[in-house]
């Protein structure tokens, strides 16, 4: 096998930022600061979703496994969200239920598991990274509780905590982005 560098970019900070960005916005509405619209739609749907997804396959391809999961999957989870706010509205006549609550806690109960599995995974990277997942594994498992209890007041503090997750998120692409092109550690991860 050939022990050629690649030249492929790191995908890394866009994957991050897609994350990060889209968490942030949809945070800001768990927290009660703005309402859910297509500004939070749409974003999930293209950064969130689609720019995760590219991160992801770019990162199969430089054999990540680690980033190649969690970019795949998180970019699917923003499209699987967006239809489960989206698809009973289209398909209303079909009888297609919209998500409750119990529903709902499951789907962010298991998110959150997977995520927990991901966590364990980064004690191998870097500061940053497990600041990312241990604040990301908190937010699903706060969110999966609101939505089982029905406490608005959970999912507030949820919301809050995404607003950090995401912001820590933005900060680790932005670390990787900046020290990449200043050849040396400007922000440390």
């Amino acid at each position: 096998m050939s022990s050629q560098k690649s030249n492929v970019a790191n995908p890394a900070p866009l994957g991050l930022l897609g994350f990060g960005m889209t968490t942030i916005l949809l945070n800001l509405h768990n927290a009660g600061i703005i309402s859910l619209s297509a500004v939070i739609i749409s974003m999930g749907l293209c950064l969130g979703g689609f720019a995760q997804v590219v991160a992801g396959v770019m990162e199969f391809k430089a054999g990540n496994t680690f980033g190649a999961t969690a970019f795949t999957a998180y970019g699917t989870f923003w499209w699987s969200l967006v239809g489960i706010w989206l698809l009973p509205s289209v398909i209303a006549q079909g009888g297609m239920q919209a998500g409750d609550e119990i529903s709902m806690g499951f789907y962010l109960l298991l998110w959150g598991i997977f995520t927990l599995g991901m966590f364990i995974g980064t004690f191998k990277h870097n500061m940053a990274t497990r600041v990312v997942f241990g604040s990301l594994t908190l937010l699903f498992f706060l969110l999966s509780l609101g939505d089982f209890t029905g406490s608005h007041f959970i999912k507030t503090i949820a919301g809050y905590e995404g607003i950090f997750c995401g912001g820590s998120a933005i900060y680790s692409a932005l670390g990787q982005i900046i020290n990449n092109e200043f050849q040396k550690d400007i922000l440390k991860l």
